[in-house]
């Protein structure tokens, strides 16, 4: 029996007890939207969460956080904030993770911006073409599209 009949049978069963007590006993979600998806749950999609929550914070060149952040310090502080650790700068950190392709590449990844080999920026992707990043001086946290194709992804292990 599914769990789509089990809950009709359950509530004509049960009487006066309420639909949430027999979707509870049937071990279902009424609401599937109010499960957390796994990505949610990883520790890449908390960091993720967490770089959002920082929206509006000041650029300040070497600042990692709490309320201040350089690109590279906001990957950090995002990523420390869930027990993972990262070295200080965008390349550093770009030579820490697992590389991967852009086809391969999910919400909570690292994006590193690049000209020839050299790193100078990186941000938290978002999905959709978007990343969570401390853009320069006089901006603040936000969320953008991604403004060029001369970028790497990485997987923070």
């Amino acid at each position: 029996m599914s769990a789509r009949t089990r809950i009709p049978a359950l509530i004509s069963r049960a009487g006066t007890t309420s639909v949430l007590t027999a979707a509870a006993l049937a071990g279902s979600t009424l609401i599937p939207a109010a499960a957390p998806t796994a990505e949610a749950a990883t520790p890449a999609g908390k960091a993720l969460r967490i770089a959002a929550s920082k929206k509006g914070s000041p650029y300040r060149y070497g600042a990692v956080g709490p309320h201040r952040f350089d690109c590279s310090g906001l990957t950090l502080y995002s990523f420390k904030r869930v027990g993972k650790k990262l070295p200080r700068t965008a390349a550093a950190q770009y030579n820490k993770t697992r590389h991967v392709s852009v086809r391969s590449r999910k919400a909570g990844d690292l994006v590193f911006f690049h000209s020839g080999g050299s790193v100078y920026h990186v941000g938290i992707y978002a999905g959709k073409g978007r990343i969570w990043h401390s853009p320069k001086p006089g901006r603040t946290v936000r969320k953008e599209r991604i403004w060029t194709r001369s970028v790497w992804y990485g997987r923070v292990k």
